[in-house]
């Protein structure tokens, strides 16, 4: 081959490729799906809720004996609000349990470390790892936490509503 046919994108084993079969080619590559094993997004976010509900049950739990040992005027309402969502999210952690059998995902725990969590998953045969920042954990611990608060609360007005008519 000379030297000006090497190296120039248009030669493969001595067949030639025109532009617009290779933009073709390129365009068809790109429409195909990802392969089946790899996770999805969602995959993802079930591999997170795995890690940080079980964190966030017990970050409740213990709150909740906190309340029930000390002076606090309203600790039985408030600790049976503490449980009320560790009930819930416990119910969360069973689902996600389920969902990964489901998907065939398998986490195991590898290190743990003041910065971050490391996983190492098995989503469909794929092998990869997934490592969590303490930081973003917390950051978003607090976010569920939240939202999980603002159903409780929702779910007792409506209960609330019910009763009156």
């Amino acid at each position: 081959m000379s030297k000006k046919l090497e190296k120039n994108g248009l030669w493969e084993s001595s067949r030639m490729m025109l532009p617009q079969h290779r933009e073709a080619l390129q365009h068809l590559r790109s429409d195909k799906a990802a392969p089946a094993n790899r996770p999805t997004a969602e995959d993802i976010g079930i591999m997170r809720d795995y890690v940080l509900l079980p964190l966030m049950h017990g970050m409740i739990k213990r709150k909740a004996a906190q309340i029930e040992r000390s002076a606090e005027t309203l600790r039985q309402l408030y600790s049976r609000a503490a449980h009320a969502l560790a009930a819930q999210i416990l119910a969360d952690i069973s689902e996600t349990k389920t969902k990964m059998m489901h998907r065939s995902i398998q986490m195991f725990e590898e290190e743990k470390n003041d910065r971050a969590i490391h996983y190492r998953y098995v989503c469909r045969g794929h092998e990869d790892a997934l490592i969590i920042a303490k930081d973003y954990m917390r950051a978003e611990m607090s976010v569920r936490t939240a939202r999980y608060i603002d159903q409780f609360v929702a779910s007792m007005y409506k209960k609330g509503d019910e009763h009156k008519t």
